[in-house]
C-alpha cells in the first residue's frame, strides 16, 4: 500500500515561489491501477515524483509498504526505488546506441542483481513486450512504439510491485497507443504491480481502477477503489 499523508512541495525562493502540491492526502491500495489525472501545471507530475523519491518534498510522509521513504538517506532511497519501482516516460528515455539488451539491463546493474539472473530476466522482460527478435538491434533503430514496450521491458525487468507511467501514450500514434495501454494493464493484472499513470488523457484514466483528479496541487476528487480511503474531505 502507498499512503501519501500531507504532502506539500514547493518550488523557488524568497519572493518567487509555486506551491506545486498543498497539503495532499492519498492512499493507494496494492495491486490497483490508477490515474493521476489533470492538465498541464496541476501538479500530477510532482505528486508523482513526490511518491516515487524522485523529488522530496519539504512536509508531509510517503509510505511505501509502511517506510516512510521521506526519512531514507538518499542512498537508501536509491536501492529501494531500484527494487521496488518501475518507470515508463512520455519520451521513452532509452540509450539510443545501445542494444535492446543492453538498454534493458540497466535496471539489473544499478541493483546489483546476481549475474547468473540478469539474461533469463532480459530476455523474459523482452518476451513480454514482443521484442525477442530484437534483441540485438540498436534502439535507434525502433519505432516509437517499439522505443516505448522497450522501456516498459526496462521498467519490469526487476518485477517491481509499481509501475509508475508518466504520460506513457503521449508521443504515440492512437493505435500504437493504445497497444502499449492494453500492454501496462495486462502487466498489472498478470503481475499484480500497483499501476501509477500520470494523464492528461480520461479516456485513459476511465480504465484504471482509480482515478485522482488534481488541479492547483490540490485533490479536487478520488473515484473509484480508492475513494472511502482518499480525499474524502476533497470532493
Amino acid at each position: 500500500m502507498i499512503e501519501i499523508k500531507n504532502v506539500t512541495k514547493t518550488y523557488g525562493k524568497k519572493g518567487s515561489t509555486f506551491q506545486a502540491l498543498k497539503d495532499v492526502s492519498l492512499t493507494i491500495p496494492d495491486g490497483a491501477s490508477v490515474a493521476i489525472v489533470g492538465k498541464s501545471g496541476s501538479g500530477k507530475s510532482t505528486l508523482m515524483h513526490a511518491m516515487s523519491g524522485l523529488d522530496r518534498p519539504e512536509a508531509g510522509e510517503v509510505i511505501i509498504d509502511g517506510v516512510d521513504i521521506l526519512k531514507l538517506k538518499k542512498k537508501a532511497v536509491d536501492t529501494f526505488r531500484s527494487e521496488k519501482i518501475g518507470f515508463i516516460f512520455q519520451s521513452f528515455f532509452v540509450q539510443a546506441n545501445e542494444s535492446c539488451y543492453d538498454n534493458v539491463s540497466l535496471p539489473l546493474e544499478i541493483s546489483n542483481s546476481k549475474a547468473s539472473q540478469r539474461k533469463v530476466r532480459i530476455e523474459e522482460a523482452l518476451a513480454t513486450v514482443d521484442l525477442s527478435d530484437k534483441l540485438k538491434q540498436k534502439a535507434r533503430n525502433l519505432s516509437g512504439g517499439q522505443k516505448q514496450r522497450l522501456a516498459i521491458a526496462r521498467a519490469i525487468v526487476n518485477k517491481p510491485s509499481i509501475i509508475f507511467a508518466d504520460e506513457p501514450t503521449g508521443n504515440l500514434d492512437s493505435t500504437t497507443g493504445e497497444k502499449v495501454e492494453d500492454l501496462l494493464f495486462s502487466l498489472n493484472k498478470k503481475e499484480g504491480s500497483t499501476l501509477i499513470i500520470v494523464t492528461h488523457d480520461t479516456d485513459l484514466a476511465r480504465k484504471c481502477d482509480v482515478q485522482v483528479y488534481i488541479k492547483d496541487g490540490q485533490i479536487e476528487q478520488t473515484v473509484g477503489l480508492a475513494a472511502s480511503t482518499a480525499g474524502k474531505e476533497h470532493k
